[in-house]
């Protein structure tokens, strides 16, 4: 035994020659016509609709998705190769396409089968987009806290609430909602909680403010208000009341994408300051040479490859449908986001005066860094999770 895992085994990852075609796919993409243009995201805050379109012709937007339902196919590790080359480039790209999972990942494993045949193919193909709106204003990494009503009548239900913080809200057409069907229990603060799925052109929804967050430029969040909006019984993911359950089991998958993420801005950090040591001189001889910067590339080395191997791992558990791929996740996740916080603050050093100027682009990884270590449940959150599964598979405890 491997403690707490079972064997060996259980570390093993499963990569294939489809895998490397497929991640050189993406690089060519990315080199071509992402890279050229980071600073058009950038400046005007926003992805070029030419992007957008090629991505989906590339069949980009169903990666991961079943094939029986409009998809690619691929798994949770193919997924996690795309993330990281798109991240490579532009992180905020790469939540454009990857913000479907927030919403296709619960209508897959807990919808009906009517809402995967309703929903997931036009989201697969590119022909829609989707968010998922659960913050709220005193509720991000306490879900249980969240007050948004909905109130069944007759045979609908009836939504009231305002949701903050939602990425890809502005153009979604599609939404996962969350919201209060019941009180919680004295011992049960999840309980009461439904998730639905909500059309954005149903009357009462309304997209608000856009948040200027640090990072993210090019998909930054929205606001999106609920004024009672009627929503069909059938639109109801999951049990009624049980909706806690679909996000939590939603975070597990997604936080897996984040740390894709973390790897990617690791990796584009790491090439940067590697090949500006080698060009550039000081004191007679190239920043390479210098002891100080010789041990920095080394530790962001060594940081990108633990970090890149603990989000295949955690991936390939995930495709496994391996229950210890929770907490795999949950390493990777903080692992792979503070690793790339790191690298991307060692490459500014390396870069000194440069390395702050918008022009050479490497500022803008330390900002999409730190929202990594945030989103998708904080990494202090992530810590919690870690301890509770290892003592879950350890000894059967719960705390």
């Amino acid at each position: 035994m491997v403690f707490p895992f079972k064997s060996v085994e259980d570390f093993r990852i499963e990569l294939t020659e489809e895998h490397e075609l497929f991640r050189k796919s993406v690089r060519d993409f990315v080199e071509s016509k992402v890279m050229p243009r980071w600073r058009e995201i950038e400046e005007f805050n926003g992805i070029p609709e030419d992007l957008w379109k090629e991505m989906v012709s590339l069949g980009f937007t169903g990666v991961g998705i079943p094939e029986e339902y409009g998809g690619q196919g691929g798994g949770v590790l193919m997924a996690v190769i795309m993330t990281e080359e798109l991240s490579r480039a532009s992180v905020a790209l790469s939540v454009t396409v990857g913000v479907r999972d927030l919403f296709v990942v619960p209508v897959l494993r807990w919808g009906s089968e009517y809402l995967r045949k309703r929903y997931v193919p036009p989201v697969a193909k590119g022909e829609a987009r989707a968010a998922h709106a659960n913050t709220e204003p005193g509720a991000g990494s306490d879900v249980a806290a969240i007050q948004t009503q909905a109130r069944r009548v007759n045979n609908h239900y009836v939504i009231s609430g305002r949701k903050i913080f939602i990425t890809g809200a502005g153009e979604a057409d599609y939404l996962l909602v969350s919201a209060r069907t019941e009180p919680p229990k004295p011992d049960k603060r999840w309980w009461g909680i439904t998730t639905f799925v909500v059309e954005r052109e149903w009357p009462g929804v309304r997209i608000g403010q856009q948040f200027k967050v640090m990072g993210l430029r090019g998909e930054q969040p929205y606001e999106v208000i609920l004024d009672d909006v009627k929503v069909p019984e059938e639109n109801v993911v999951g049990a009624v009341n049980e909706g806690f359950k679909v996000l939590m089991d939603t975070y597990d998958h997604a936080r897996i994408g984040v740390a894709a993420q973390g790897v990617g801005i690791a990796q584009a950090a790491f090439e940067k300051a590697l090949n500006y040591a080698i060009q550039r001189e000081t004191f007679g001889q190239p920043l390479i040479a210098h002891g100080i910067i010789t041990e920095k590339i080394a530790d962001m080395y060594m940081r990108l490859q633990a970090a890149r191997l603990l989000t295949y791992w955690a991936a390939t558990l995930a495709d496994k449908g391996r229950p210890e791929f929770v907490v795999a996740a949950s390493l990777a996740k903080a692992y792979a986001t503070e690793a790339a916080e790191w690298i991307a603050r060692q490459a500014i050093q390396i870069h000194g005066g440069y390395g702050v100027d918008f022009e050479t682009g490497v500022e803008r990884y330390l900002r999409d860094a730190i929202i990594t270590t945030i989103y998708e449940g904080t990494n202090e959150i992530q810590r919690l999770i870690i301890v509770r599964q290892l003592l879950r598979q350890a000894f059967g405890l719960k705390i």
